[in-house]
């Protein structure tokens, strides 16, 4: 009787098949070979540039950690607010082993990006890139400090583009629009630390871990681009973030067909609360009104709306066009500063 796989040769005794040993593909290799080139050449890149931070009170007593991303070579770096919240220094410990000192030069909780400095200079610098050329399935590397383990770097794919988080300061609030969602393995600790893309310039800023457990499910960083770079400047220069308000809330509404046909809109963003004595309380907008323009540029949700309320337009008196009762209207409101 046969073995199990034997093959018998008509006429002679059987012979043992063999299973060859299945060599992966070379291209399968190739691509192994170049994802992990690229994970090492970013963590090369970076890895001196990324700082684990412990920051404190007056008193220096601990009251945060996190990570930070240098930015200039005279000691500058960028961290999350909620990291250094109710902090005013701390020390910087770097890839090399070294501790410095720093101090917090500035924070705004409703984008949730600080600026600290660190002592001496000749630090080395991580290019910034712009978040706002990311795709969804592109590679991103992370860079930080979980858990308190200096320079760790875990890989990933951004899952998902202008994603928005809730941050809020006393009775104000905003959204921190057009973040980025990614995979990549975020833990406690990863706060204020590096998203890169492949060329190791640095497109993110890590600020959230969203799951049912630690570091599971989603991670979430603030993007770097022109509207961040400002709000990095302002803060690296000591100064407060200014922003216009109107003191409206809702979100986004699709128009029906035959109002989208008459206003030429066909979508918009729906007031569902208006502050009172708020300039647009002020200015007699109400619930269900939808707002579809500012100054002429179009308006979908509330992130166009906050992008339209920069710091130049406090003072000033905007032109909304608003649909009410399926008809366009011009509404004219003085834009106010949002309250520190």
């Amino acid at each position: 009787m046969g073995l199990a796989g034997a093959v018998p040769p008509a006429g002679g005794a059987p012979v043992h098949a063999r299973v060859p040993e299945v060599a992966p593909p070379a291209a399968e290799g190739a691509v192994l070979d170049a994802y992990s080139r690229t994970v090492t050449a970013v963590a090369d890149r970076l890895l001196s540039s990324v700082a684990s931070l412990r920051v404190g009170s007056g008193e220096r007593r601990k009251v945060g950690s996190g990570s930070a991303v240098v930015i200039s070579a005279d000691g500058l770096l960028v961290t999350s607010a909620h990291v250094v919240e109710g902090a005013t220094s701390g020390t910087a410990n770097f890839a090399t082993g070294e501790e410095v000192p720093v101090e917090v030069v500035g924070t705004d909780r409703l984008s949730d990006l600080a600026v600290v400095r660190a002592a001496g200079d000749g630090y080395q610098r991580a290019p910034l890139g712009d978040a706002d050329t990311l795709r969804v399935g592109q590679l991103v590397v992370a860079i930080g400090n979980p858990f308190g383990f200096a320079g760790s770097v875990s890989a990933g794919v951004v899952s998902a583009l202008g994603r928005s988080l809730v941050a809020s300061v006393g009775r104000s609030s905003r959204f921190v629009a057009d973040v980025i969602q990614t995979d990549t393995a975020l833990h406690p600790g990863n706060s204020g630390g590096a998203l890169a893309i492949s060329t190791a310039e640095v497109v993110g800023i890590n600020t959230a871990v969203i799951g049912p457990g630690v570091g599971q499910g989603l991670g979430m960083a603030v993007p770097v681009n022109a509207t961040t770079r400002a709000i990095i400047g302002v803060l690296a220069a000591g100064r407060r973030v200014r922003r216009a308000y109107l003191g409206v809330g809702g979100g986004s509404r699709v128009l029906p067909q035959s109002v989208a046909r008459s206003t030429g809109h066909e979508r918009g963003m729906e007031i569902v609360s208006v502050m009172k004595d708020s300039p647009a309380d002020r200015a007699g907008l109400l619930p269900r009104d939808v707002v579809v323009s500012v100054d002429g540029a179009r308006v979908q949700d509330v992130r166009d709306l906050q992008r339209l309320l920069s710091e130049e337009n406090i003072g000033r008196v905007a032109a909304l066009g608003v649909v009410r009762d399926g008809l366009l209207r011009r509404c004219e409101v003085v834009c106010t500063e949002l309250p520190a």
